[in-house]
């Protein structure tokens, strides 16, 4: 894989799939980064989480050229045996218990078995409803993970699910394989039960091993998509693998959400691995969608050149931003990237889609084609304009400007040197600790 630098500049990751002696913590195998400074060619490398990007959530931490004494190696053991879940994927018994002894503690956010009971007496929210009908839909009994740097659950709505799965069947796939999207497959064995649309099968790939109490071996398997990391080795790698295999005509799809602060490359490293281990089995390329905001979109071709964005705007139940129905700077920024033929994926016309003869795609209402650029240029779903000095579309709020040479908001630093942040022009921060940058950047 290929060298890839953080959104601030600073850290540069190298991602290398050979490197089987990288140390571990709880999360897996850590990832090799590097250390540079200002007019350094090259920096001290060292090793941290893979899937935590604060330290507070996860402080592993090494230099790479240090040694390690035998007895912080052992201590280093102890604490990955520490943080790993009270039970194994094949000790939990709770969907085996009949109806009126199954208990759900949402302090503990934990099934729990008769035995336990007394354990969890005096824990206020203990709930003694946990019927069939909830135990179907987990990620409502839940709590959703809210750290957007590692694990953010942003659980989609019902709404973008259901045109997930209506897409997908009109293509003919039959085997989801969720990584990173609970709520998917929640959904896909729900309409499997009711059996009002083809029956579908699904494999959850995440790393919530909550969802171990909800899911057999064969439907989940504990995953870090930092890392292409299964939890469970060898045993979870088999049901990958042959979940991936097309018998009978069955076809695959592999549909993944990130956390949005993730680092893009890494991601990219693992659907890569995923993709190879596809190929191994089956012809052709691995059919894939990632979904992810559009201001990532230069950073996610980057790494898959024949991947396209699509105008679809994903939403979620508990974003309070990506919401379906907003209109102008508060649309929803999360879009499809896929390798999929854009021109093959119908979009609702109800929602205002429509398709584009000239682009061979659907696109947003306020998407319209550019006939100097000749492209449906939109991101963000408002109408762009063209700009004739610049030579192509921007965005309705941008004006030219002839001192910099190119068009921005009119507000910017005109004519400073962006050494600094690239959103607000301060030069005593970068983009990645911009305290406006959620405000700005990706809105106006």
């Amino acid at each position: 894989m290929d060298d890839a630098v953080d959104s601030g500049g600073i850290e540069v990751i190298i991602q290398n799939e050979e490197d089987k002696t990288a140390p571990r913590c709880p999360h897996g195998p850590a990832l090799l980064f590097e250390k540079t400074g200002n007019g350094e060619e090259k920096g001290r490398r060292f090793y941290a989480c893979s899937a935590c990007r604060d330290r507070k959530d996860c402080n592993f931490f090494q230099w790479a050229d240090e040694k390690i004494s035998e007895a912080r190696m052992l201590a280093r053991e102890e604490q990955n045996r520490s943080k790993m879940p009270l039970f194994s994927h094949q000790e939990y018994k709770f969907v085996s218990l009949p109806l009126e002894q199954r208990r759900f503690c949402v302090d503990c956010q934990l099934l729990i078995l008769p035995e336990e009971r007394a354990t969890h007496a005096k824990h206020k929210a203990l709930s003694e409803d946990t019927t069939v009908q909830r135990l179907k839909r987990p990620s409502l009994l839940l709590c959703p993970l809210d750290n957007k740097k590692s694990n953010a659950q942003y659980l989609f709505a019902d709404r973008s699910c259901h045109f997930l799965l209506d897409m997908l069947l009109g293509l003919g796939f039959q085997k989801i394989l969720c990584v990173g999207t609970p709520r998917l497959h929640e959904v896909i064995k729900l309409r499997n039960m009711k059996g009002k649309s083809p029956k579908m099968k699904s494999l959850l790939l995440d790393i919530d091993y909550r969802y171990c109490q909800f899911y057999g071996q064969d439907e989940f398997c504990r995953y870090n998509m930092f890392n292409h990391h299964f939890f469970d080795d060898e045993e979870a790698v088999t049901f990958f693998q042959g979940f991936l295999r097309e018998e009978e005509g069955a076809k695959v799809v592999m549909i993944t959400d990130p956390p949005f602060g993730g680092l893009v490359k890494p991601l990219a490293n693992s659907f890569s691995q995923m993709a190879i281990t596809w190929k191994n089995q089956n012809k052709g390329q691995m059919p894939m969608i990632w979904i992810f905001p559009y201001f990532f979109e230069s950073r996610i071709l980057e790494c898959f050149p024949s991947f396209s964005m699509l105008d679809y705007q994903v939403d979620y139940d508990n974003h309070p931003l990506y919401k379906h129905g907003k209109t102008g700077r508060k649309q929803s920024p999360v879009r499809l990237f896929t390798n999929l033929s854009p021109k093959d994926i119908i979009l609702p016309e109800d929602e205002g889609y429509r398709f584009c003869s000239v682009c061979e795609r659907y696109v947003s209402a306020g998407n319209k084609h550019c006939p100097k650029c000749d492209t449906c240029p939109s991101k963000d779903g408002r109408e762009w304009r063209h700009c004739d000095e610049c030579g192509r579309c921007v965005k309705p709020s941008w004006r030219h400007c002839s001192s910099c040479g190119h068009c921005a908001l009119p507000d910017h630093p005109c004519g400073q040197s962006q050494t600094g942040c690239f959103n607000c022009g301060s030069q005593k921060h970068k983009l990645r600790t911009c305290p406006k940058k959620h405000n700005k950047r990706f809105s106006e």
